[in-house]
């Protein structure tokens, strides 16, 4: 009396398998099974499982008797054989449609010939310490190969080609140079006939879009999201991106993120350090200073009442760091690292007022007579590290020249034996 009211992931689940919505057009659907199908094929460490789903969804849905059907009455409706009947194909054939020929011997059963891979595409991607900090959405337009949609990357109006005479299929072709008597070199570079691949193609039976070239350039922007607390050479991957060809598993573009110096900032982890200069008078009286944070922020830093800071002394504030990745409400600590400037002398007044108000000197416990003993001394100003530079430099050169002498009193000492 009363029908079941049919589950709404009936029919909404093979589209939500691809990613794409009920109207999704049939070049939606092979984007979306393409970029899927990739990322999730057995040879690159991606679930068997979830690949067989991707299939079976894109074989219904690229159909349009099964799709009708699919969208009116469900998937019960597709099992019980008002589709028209006959169980769901090969994934592996499916995805080998795409590339020009099957990915696998034996009939595409995986534990055939594998596909060849192709190769990452890297880029650098430079980044400010705001962008690591904020997050940011970078759009980069890239060129790329992709497979000929006119001759499905054949390279040839009917779709056949022949071996290679000139490298006899291999691609590869083998050049032997003599160098010598009894000498020879033998050497393996690509064959120029066919460019490596082993076939050629009748200059009539040409595709007349890629000119038997069997793919195309195709200009893309890529949108990159750069999320908070990213770190200096961070990969992020875009699966199946780079430059297709016949027979191969399209490789991955991924983009380095490359941070630039930041003039104020120092980042170490999750954490930040920014240098301060304090006068000896904040230093000893207290001090009151503005800081712009990575995000626009104005940050008032101030010393306790009475505080006096020591030169070369680190001072953190709590949760003003970098954002953790994936945790960007949490934060590191941001560290503030002070150097003092000391007045290069002072006159006798300030020497006299300052002696009144500082903790008294130390008591000295030398008398007189022992004053009179003593010779007295002048102290220069040094920059030791010119100084140690300099050392070390006199002593090498005394060394080079006392080994100098040692090996030219053995030579002598070797000619007259």
């Amino acid at each position: 009396m009363f029908g079941r009211a049919p589950k709404k992931s009936d029919n909404t689940k093979y589209y939500e398998i691809l990613g794409v919505s009920k109207t999704a057009s049939p070049d939606d659907l092979k984007k979306a099974y393409k970029k899927a199908a990739i990322k999730n094929h057995p040879d690159k460490g991606g679930d068997p499982e979830k690949f067989k789903e991707l299939a079976h969804a894109y074989e219904v849905l690229s159909d349009p008797e099964k799709r009708e059907i699919y969208d009116q009455y469900g998937e019960d409706a597709l099992k019980e054989g008002m589709g028209g009947g006959g169980g769901m194909h090969d994934p592996f054939d499916i995805f080998s449609s795409f590339f020009g020929g099957s990915p696998f011997g034996g009939g595409g059963s995986s534990r055939g010939r594998r596909q060849r891979r192709g190769e990452d595409v890297v880029h650098p991607l430079k980044v400010s310490l705001e962008d690591l900090y904020l997050g940011t959405t970078k759009k980069l337009s890239l060129s790329r190969n992709v497979l000929c949609s006119k001759c499905n990357g054949k390279g040839s109006k009917s779709g056949a080609s022949m071996k290679c005479s000139g490298c006899q299929g291999s691609g590869m072709k083998v050049t032997i140079r003599q160098l010598g008597p009894g000498m020879i070199q033998q050497m393996q570079h690509p064959c120029n006939e066919c460019k490596g691949t082993g076939e050629t193609i009748n200059d009539k039976d040409r595709c007349p879009q890629c000119k038997g070239e069997k793919v195309v350039q195709e200009k893309k922007v890529l949108e990159v999201h750069v999320e908070k607390g990213m770190q200096n050479g961070q990969k992020i991957t875009f699966p199946g991106e780079a430059d297709e060809a016949p027979d191969t598993v399209t490789g991955d573009i991924v983009f380095v993120l490359q941070q630039k110096e930041h003039p104020k900032f120092k980042r170490k982890g999750e954490d930040l350090f920014v240098e301060h200069t304090l006068s000896l008078t904040e230093a000893l009286c207290g001090f009151q200073f503005i800081l712009s944070h990575l995000d626009g922020r104005q940050l008032l830093i101030k010393s306790q009442p009475g505080e006096v800071v020591k030169p070369d002394s680190f001072k953190a504030i709590n949760d003003e760091g970098m954002p953790m990745y994936q945790r960007p409400f949490m934060k590191g600590k941001l560290y503030i690292h002070f150097t003092v400037d000391f007045p290069d002398s002072l006159s006798p007044e300030q020497v006299k007022a300052l002696s009144e108000v500082l903790p008294p000197k130390p008591q000295s416990q030398v008398t007189d007579m022992e004053l009179d003993e003593c010779e007295e001394t002048t102290l220069h100003d040094v920059n030791i590290e010119e100084e140690m530079r300099r050392r070390q430099t006199q002593h090498q050169e005394a060394y080079d020249e006392d080994e100098d002498m040692h090996g030219g009193a053995q030579r002598v000492q070797c000619a007259q034996q």
